[in-house]
């Protein structure tokens, strides 16, 4: 079985040329930012916190997300891809959050010397951002389900 792509145009390879460019200019800067501003003593708990992250991400979070798209096609034929994709962005968003979130928690249980470095309820912010993600999903499904049922409603402009 032989898999046949389409030839790529010149302004392809050059969109992709600059954005591959781009991407390295990127790394470049972090990698400049972390070695100045950074303490080398630091870079231990940095590549833990990047290691877990890919283990959170990799591991975790994107075989949960694709289990819930595999159980949800398996046990509803009826669940249009639409809305599986709209909840499949959900879990992923909440996945990010959730990474991002989670070691400011865990640092402010554990203290710090200066109170104002980590001011806010981060648990309590994470679980109100997960009810809004909750709602908002919610909300997307029903505007795509409202919208569909209308173009199904629609008659045919096909002449027999």
């Amino acid at each position: 079985m032989s898999i046949t792509t389409a030839p790529l145009t010149t302004t392809t390879r050059r969109w992709r040329t600059g954005l591959i460019l781009f991407g390295i200019a990127l790394l470049v800067i972090g990698a400049i930012t972390l070695l100045n501003d950074v303490a080398p003593t630091d870079y231990a708990g940095i590549a833990i916190w990047l290691l877990g992250a890919l283990v959170i991400h990799d591991g975790l979070a994107a075989f949960v997300i694709f289990g819930v798209s595999i159980l949800m096609r398996r046990t509803s034929r009826t669940i249009p891809l639409a809305v599986i994709a709209i909840i499949q962005g959900a879990l992923a968003v909440g996945a990010i959050f959730f990474v991002i979130v989670v070691p400011a928690i865990l640092k402010k249980d554990i203290g710090s010397a200066n109170p104002s470095i980590l001011p806010l309820e981060y648990g309590l912010n994470l679980v109100l951002f997960y009810v809004g993600l909750a709602m908002v999903t919610a909300a997307a499904i029903a505007v795509y389900l409202v919208l569909a049922r209308r173009q199904n409603a629609r008659p045919s402009s096909s002449q027999d």
